[in-house]
């Protein structure tokens, strides 16, 4: 289960990263091909910007929600292996 969130992560980040690169395809296709600048263009432009700005953020988000994700993981082990050595202790003691 916990690997089936990790690939679904890696998948997104994946996507994501998939969108900023075709983002940047279009302004430097748009800025290649335009030598002066009609309606249009500034229009695809700004399509262009938007798509880059949500896939970024949207990157950002998933890496951070990664992060997070094997911070409470570790954390939880952590924990466990503190407990366990607690116990060990505490039953070494009473012996």
């Amino acid at each position: 289960m916990l690997n089936n969130t990790n690939t679904d992560n890696k998948l997104i980040i994946l996507l994501n990263a998939a969108g900023v690169i075709a983002a940047y395809v279009l302004l430097i296709i748009s800025l290649y091909k335009s030598t002066e600048v009609p309606l249009a263009t500034k229009g695809f432009w700004g399509i262009g910007v938007l798509m880059l700005t949500i896939s970024l953020v949207n990157f950002v988000k998933y890496l951070f929600d990664a992060r997070m994700n094997n911070d409470r993981i570790r954390q939880l082990e952590d924990a466990k292996n503190e407990k366990l050595l607690e116990e060990f202790v505490s039953d070494v003691k009473e012996e």
